[in-house]
């Protein structure tokens, strides 16, 4: 594992770890947590460990404000994530190789989707539990959504830790159109989702199904919960989505 910085879409630098393969790399991959998740979320580590297995390098960093990366969370939004992963995508071509394989967790795959039309070199997109719109955060958000109306910010707990919100966020998210988006989008695309995800409804994988264009693929992960802590459930995504990719990625890149 090498540690490196990269410099993000709002001049802070972002702090990000590179996976690497004992044997041969076949491919990179460019891998996007979950809302404030982090970098180092557990399946993330298990799905990354799974590609290294197979010969595939994986970028992971923290989006801006979130986990060991500067910036202020508060002042982020939905498309200064998707900023951040072209940010991400850009670095790795310049010292290593652009994302042949690009895959989000939760909204990471959703922001995935429209960074992804900005990496040509990617092959294949993968979202894991991703909801088809920015807006479906905002029911984390509770009783605080009328105060971050009202008032401008609010403070929200998501995932035991309290992060400070603001209007602009909300704003952002729904100026989006993400499905409108997937329709030029030419890239196979995997749907990983459950059925009993609690936190984004299974409507959302039929929606981005229905709105991109083929290849496509949805994999039903059978009673897994939305972050994949689930014993074997991120392991499953990983083994999953390496036999499916295998079709479309290189069978080796260039090293620098």
């Amino acid at each position: 594992m090498q540690k490196i910085t990269f410099t993000g879409s709002q001049g802070f630098e972002l702090a990000a770890r590179l996976d690497l393969p004992n044997a041969d790399i076949k491919a990179y991959a460019l891998f996007a947590h979950c809302f404030t998740c982090g970098k180092e979320l557990k399946p993330a580590n298990k799905i990354a460990q799974a590609l290294n297995e197979n010969g595939i390098a994986v970028l992971r960093f923290d989006f801006t404000g979130i986990g060991q990366s500067e910036g202020e969370f508060s002042n982020t939004n939905f498309s200064s994530n998707v900023q951040d992963l072209i940010a991400a995508a850009n670095y790795m071509r310049t010292y290593f190789q652009a994302p042949a394989l690009m895959i989000g967790h939760s909204l990471g795959g959703t922001a995935t989707l429209l960074a992804a039309k900005q990496v040509p070199e990617a092959k294949v997109v993968v979202t894991i539990g991703s909801p088809s719109n920015a807006t479906n955060i905002e029911k984390q958000f509770g009783a605080q959504l009328d105060a971050i109306e009202q008032e401008g910010e609010a403070e929200v707990s998501l995932a035991g830790r309290t992060f400070k919100m603001k209007k602009q966020f909300l704003d952002d998210a729904r100026n989006q159109n993400v499905l409108e988006t997937l329709g030029s989008l030419k890239k196979p695309l995997l749907i990983c989702h459950s059925a009993t995800d609690d936190t984004v409804s299974i409507e959302h994988a039929a929606e981005i199904f229905m709105a991109a264009k083929h290849p496509k693929s949805f994999l039903s992960l059978d009673k897994a919960d939305h972050l994949l802590f689930q014993p074997g459930a991120a392991e499953y995504v990983a083994t999953s989505l390496i036999a499916w990719a295998s079709i479309y990625m290189p069978n080796s890149v260039s090293q620098k």
